[in-house]
């Protein structure tokens, strides 16, 4: 393949991009993220962390999960959530301490 054609995204790539630069922009999506790279969590654990209902957090991470930015398991009743995607939360960190530098 030529180096010119290289350069070019395919459509899909950036709807794909697209998507995941629109996820990440949303405050409450960038609190849980971080909270979740830090270890695995309960809904209710995420939402009084963060301060939010059980609802807002559960479509928050239904959102983050057909994303595949977060997975999940059950215990009982109780699901667990934790970062399904290392580059994406590799690149959230970067920026949080990009944005945290003097």
């Amino acid at each position: 393949m030529a180096a010119q054609e290289q350069s070019v995204l395919s459509p899909e790539t950036v709807e794909e991009v697209s998507r995941l630069f629109k996820a990440l922009a949303d405050p409450t999506r960038i609190r849980i993220l971080y909270l979740l790279s830090r270890g695995e969590c309960s809904v209710t654990r995420v939402a009084e962390m963060l301060d939010l209902s059980q609802s807002a957090v559960s479509h928050q991470l239904s959102l983050l999960r057909t994303l595949r930015l977060v997975k999940y398991r059950r215990e009982g009743h109780t699901f667990y959530y934790s970062c399904d995607d290392d580059h994406v939360i590799h690149m959230l960190l970067q920026t949080i301490r990009h944005v945290q530098h003097d």
